[in-house]
């Protein structure tokens, strides 16, 4: 049996690594990064090493541009710096399972597959779309649960590129009922440049910083119009300070009060926040300090009201029940109780309760509703990946690169999704 490589290749970042195993061999960004010090662009680094490195206004260039791959020789690029300098591999020798989004346009796949077989010689590949995945290994962790029995999930995936409402069934997701928003991490990274950027200084060219900002303070409001009134006050327990690099004693970004910062999420009681109200003290600018109030709170909003971004679309809870409501009536109560949270950008605290909230007015009273987030929603498809890879049927899956020889890229495809 070959070696199989599992490449989750998000729009930002990829995770790699071998089939069988619990946790990729490495996380890196999808993309090529140039910082100031640097007069080329330079290969990603795994995420511990990125750290280190000074990317204040450092120029990206990405491979994937809201979830295609535009740009495959860049990819080619990266892959190639992955197989060899992080993985150690020889393509011709092993066996690729690959993710890729619900809905792929041909031309899209017809680019992928010849980046694998012909650019890189790959023995075999596997094609899979990330929320299957996300549904095996969920399934495969809780053997006694609705889900595992059933064999059914309503999987929401919210990574960099967009948001996706998947019903699977039995490993197969369900591409008629799938409903995706046109919103994920990039976005929201988007929009919090321009909040900041309106409101203090310009950050428009800060994509790490403003990255790192969105990661460590935005939160999903409970209570929208309770926390709007907080943030109109001069101090108030949302505002948080967060230091800009100063390129001398610190070239990352941070948060002043981390523990500060995470104090109202413990408090529900709106008479104990405005107790608190007054212990925050304000940014001093002369130190290259930022303060972030409502736009804490209004970033991830925009994943319940991407109307506030202009966008004509339905919210979050909306888009879930559209999705369940386009499935067969018989598998409507089981979607309903096996919903599970995936991607990046459903780390933002409170998200969980919130979309309970927002989902419960709009399922009938008859069904109940629970939604799982996953221990880990960064590496949750490559764990899944990772468990298919191990499967004594995995080699039998795959298309070969004589069948891709013979048969081309389109023939080939139908053995992944039907």
């Amino acid at each position: 049996m070959s070696n199989i490589v599992v490449l989750d290749n998000g729009g930002g970042l990829i995770k790699a690594g071998q089939g069988g195993e619990r946790d990729p061999i490495t996380v890196i960004p999808n993309c090529l990064y140039k910082p100031l010090s640097s007069k080329k662009f330079l290969h990603p680094s795994a995420l511990s090493t990125i750290s280190e490195i000074d990317l204040t206004s450092a120029a990206v260039r990405r491979p994937i541009d809201r979830g295609y791959l535009i740009n495959p020789d860049l990819q080619r690029d990266i892959w190639s710096h992955l197989f060899s300098s992080l993985l150690h591999i020889t393509p011709c020798s092993s066996s690729l399972l690959l993710t890729e989004p619900p809905l792929s346009i041909p031309s899209v796949q017809r680019t992928t597959d010849e980046l694998v077989f012909e650019d890189f010689g790959f023995n075999s590949l596997y094609v899979a779309q990330p929320q299957s995945l996300v549904h095996l290994y969920e399934a495969s962790r809780q053997p006694d649960s609705i889900l595992s029995r059933t064999q059914c999930s309503l999987v929401v995936d919210s990574g960099f590129s967009f948001t996706h409402a998947v019903p699977v069934l039995h490993n197969f997701t369900l591409n008629h009922a799938i409903k995706r928003i046109d919103l994920g991490g990039k976005a929201f990274t988007n929009y919090l440049k321009e909040l900041v950027s309106y409101r203090s200084i310009n950050v428009m060219d800060e994509t790490f910083l403003v990255d790192d900002a969105k990661e460590k303070l935005c939160f999903v409001s409970l209570d929208l119009h309770r926390d709007l009134s907080l943030s109109r006050n001069p101090n108030n327990v949302i505002k948080s300070t967060y230091v800009l690099p100063d390129g001398v004693t610190h070239t990352k970004g941070y948060v002043k009060d981390p523990q500060g910062s995470k104090s109202f999420l413990t408090l529900s009681d709106q008479s104990h926040l405005m107790d608190m109200v007054g212990e925050k003290k304000k940014a001093d600018m002369n130190k290259n300090e930022i303060d972030l109030a409502n736009e804490r709170f209004l970033v991830p909003e925009t994943l319940f009201q991407p109307a506030d971004l202009g966008m004509n679309q339905a919210g979050l809870a909306e888009c879930i029940v559209r999705s369940i409501s386009s499935c067969h009536s018989y598998l409507q109560p089981v979607l309903y109780q096996s919903i599970i949270l995936t991607g990046g950008s459903t780390l933002f605290p409170q998200l969980k309760q919130r979309l309970e909230r927002e989902l419960r007015p709009l399922v009938p009273d008859h069904f109940d509703v629970k939604i799982t987030a996953q221990e880990d929603p960064i590496l949750g498809v490559w764990r899944g990946g990772s468990l298919l890879a191990s499967s004594p049927d995995f080699e039998s899956m795959c298309v070969t690169k004589a069948e891709y020889e013979e048969l081309g890229s389109a023939r080939c495809r139908r053995r992944f999704f039907h």
